[in-house]
């Protein structure tokens, strides 16, 4: 694959239509008008509009006078980093981008902001019990973020949610927090259930929910054989939908749960094996990122009265598991927006609280503890991915050259109309534009235009394009027609990483996270681009951003400076990203480090290391050691038919070697 900065694969230039780069011999259009922007003052407020970050960042990243990105880990109760500057410092420390930066107070503050939440919600309802919060393992399974995540959680009795075997092994083996609750959910086996039956001689409360009624009569054989009666739960699938792309998490065809007849069934068979008062807990889940808060409150409406129906019913009802679904607000909007959300977590509290506590004074059932299972809201703000632009790939902007009046008709029309473009007849010069272009790759096709008469019809399309851009963008309104117009004239910004690896989501469900640079806040973004990663795919792009009005197809982002950095990040990404990532291209791991603040500073409490190239080959069971001798043996080879020099040889068998051993992302 050819260097990024300079020239795409094949399937990399079918990001775009747009034609190679083509340096510039005069400033173009839209460059003269830019400088006449300049005039006017950029601030860091206008960048803080344009990228949202008060709506999202809030309350941990915002922007300083340096026009830096700023980190207050601690949220409002004080302390920041300069996220630039934190980037140069680590830089320097042999971390090479890109670079996974986790902040280890920003997760102890969201465990703290949830169970407040929780605990003004109780006091303002009179609850007569309590919250009890979880951490779904599967959000991050990283094992110095879930240890942190079980240090920060003690004083709040926090516990995991399994929804696996190995996850089970994770929650068993790190979880030491007396009163902390042990979900087990997903799939069970025989196995399975006597591992977490047998958690509570360790002193753990675990609690297993059943999802299949085929775990009902595991849960009974497997108590039975070991004289220990377990702490059962059974999840529900509820008829409340949800919304967005989890919406089908619920209903009678929800890949996980009991259906209402299913859960009679379940109480019958405990109660016929004397287990009945084992039966402690209801679980629901309507889906991850619920956008709209009436949507969780029908939920909680109709498990509650589930929840009483059981305890009515003789089941020894204590818990009630709300599950996820707690939503993050990756675009600002505030809204029932998928990226969004219309509610904040204090709603969500006191709206979870409120439904519950009115279902069982209206049966006289006593208060359950409330438990949930929030990872995505826990999890998403303590990771920022930062990586640097290596370059970009764009339209031509120069200003035309005068066209030869003895040149081919459809060069002298475009001329013709290059210089008629004026504010009142731009739209429609944008069509004839776009028509001349396309006769001229007809006549082409059919041999009647020459190769530079197409170049040149080119040229001056594009610098039709250019210079009706700039009107356009001094419109507060334009229509439907010239809605594209940036995206056909937008810069492709070359990233050093893999989307695939770093940012799953973005390529396989279309999530939206933020994306901004963290540095030249006080300077004017006026170019458009996409995010070109490194991977030989055309997929390996980001072309979808975060905006007020729905999504935008192209990010603002600042014209590169030779031999200054260009750092952009992506915020929200600290649940799922980091642990759904693949090997495409075998692009691996980036590298991470988790930091503390310090009353002086920062601390780096832990350094993981990215992986090799020696590591990922191992992944697709490549020995990096007898892929050295193969290649040693082929240079005694061509040595021997002096098709090689010695030289030539050891340089090839070193720079081999030396690359087993080194970042699987470019360097500098």
């Amino acid at each position: 694959m050819s260097s990024p900065a300079t020239s795409a694969s094949s399937d990399t230039e079918s990001l775009s239509t747009q034609p190679p780069t083509v340096m510039s011999l005069a400033p173009s259009h839209n460059a003269l008008v830019a400088d006449r922007v300049a005039q006017k003052s950029w601030t860091i407020e206008d960048s803080e509009k344009l990228y949202r970050i008060q709506g999202w960042g809030e309350p941990y990243f915002s922007i300083n006078a340096a026009g830096h990105v700023t980190v207050s880990p601690k949220g409002d109760r004080g302390g920041s980093l300069d996220l630039y500057e934190l980037v140069e410092s680590l830089k320097q420390r042999n971390l090479a981008l890109p670079l996974l930066i986790r902040f280890s107070d920003i997760l102890e503050d969201r465990i703290d902001r949830l169970n407040s939440c929780f605990a003004r919600a109780i006091a303002r309802y009179s609850y007569k019990n309590v919250y009890r919060g979880v951490f779904p393992v599967k959000c991050n399974q990283h094992r110095q973020l879930i240890q942190d995540l079980v240090r920060f959680g003690q004083p709040h009795h926090f516990g995991l949610e399994a929804g696996s075997k190995p996850e089970l092994m994770i929650a068993l083996a790190t979880l030491n927090t007396p009163g902390a609750l042990l979900i087990c959910n997903g799939y069970k086996d025989r196995e399975y259930i006597e591992t977490a039956i047998l958690a509570q001689r360790l002193g753990q409360t675990s609690v297993i929910v059943l999802e299949q009624i085929e775990e009902v009569e595991l849960a009974i054989a497997a108590s039975i054989a070991l004289g220990i009666k377990p702490v059962l739960g059974v999840r529900a699938k509820l008829t409340t939908k949800g919304v967005g792309r989890w919406g089908g998490s619920t209903g009678d065809r929800a890949k996980f749960g009991l259906t209402i007849p299913e859960i009679i069934r379940a109480v019958g068979e405990l109660e016929k094996a004397g287990m009945l008062d084992c039966l402690q807990l209801l679980h629901f889940h309507i889906g991850s990122q619920i956008s709209s808060i009436s949507v969780i409150k029908d939920a909680i409406r109709e498990a509650s009265h589930i929840y009483v129906e059981l305890a009515k019913l003789g089941a020894n009802m204590n818990y009630l598991d709300v599950g996820g679904g707690l939503g993050v607000d990756y675009d600002g909007s505030k809204t029932n927006f998928h990226a969004s959300k219309n509610y904040n977590m204090q709603n969500y509290a006191n709206d979870v609280v409120a439904g519950v506590k009115d279902a069982c004074d209206e049966r006289k059932i006593p208060v359950p503890i409330i438990i949930s299972e929030s990872g995505r809201a826990i999890a998403s703000h303590q990771s920022v991915l930062v990586f640097d632009v290596l370059g970009t790939s764009d339209v031509p902007r120069e200003l035309p050259e005068p066209v030869d009046e003895n040149a081919h008709q459809i060069p002298r029309n475009l001329y013709e109309i290059y210089q008629s473009i004026t504010p009142e007849n731009y739209q429609e010069v944008y069509h004839d534009a776009i028509q001349f272009k396309e006769e001229a790759v007809s006549l082409f096709n059919l041999g009647y235009l020459g190769i530079t008469e197409r170049a040149k019809t080119e040229q001056l399309y594009w610098a039709c394009c250019d210079k009706i851009q700039a009107i356009a963008r001094q419109k507060e309104y334009v229509s439907e027609d010239l809605e594209d117009l940036e995206k056909v004239m937008a810069s492709i910004y070359y990233i050093n990483l893999s989307v695939f690896q770093s940012v799953p989501d973005s390529w396989a469900i279309n999530q939206l996270f933020p994306i901004m640079p963290i540095n030249r806040l006080n300077e004017e973004p006026t170019e458009r681009g996409i995010l070109a990663d490194l991977t030989c795919d055309s997929d390996g792009k980001i072309d979808q951003f975060i905006d007020l009005r729905d999504v935008k197809s192209v990010l603002e982002l600042h014209t590169l400076k030779p031999g200054d950095p260009y750092y952009l990040a992506l915020f929200l990404g600290g649940a799922y990203q980091e642990i759904m990532g693949n090997l495409h291209n075998l692009f691996g791991d980036a590298n991470t480090v988790h930091i503390q603040l310090t009353p002086s500073g920062y601390h780096i409490e832990h350094v993981v290391k990215g992986d090799t190239m020696k590591e990922v080959l191992s992944y697709v069971q490549y020995d990096a050691e007898s892929l050295v001798e193969s290649i040693r043996r082929q240079t005694e080879a061509a040595l021997q038919q002096n098709k090689i020099t010695l030289s030539e040889a050891q340089l090839l068998l070193q720079n081999y070697e030396r690359s087993l051993g080194k970042y699987t992302y470019l360097q500098s």
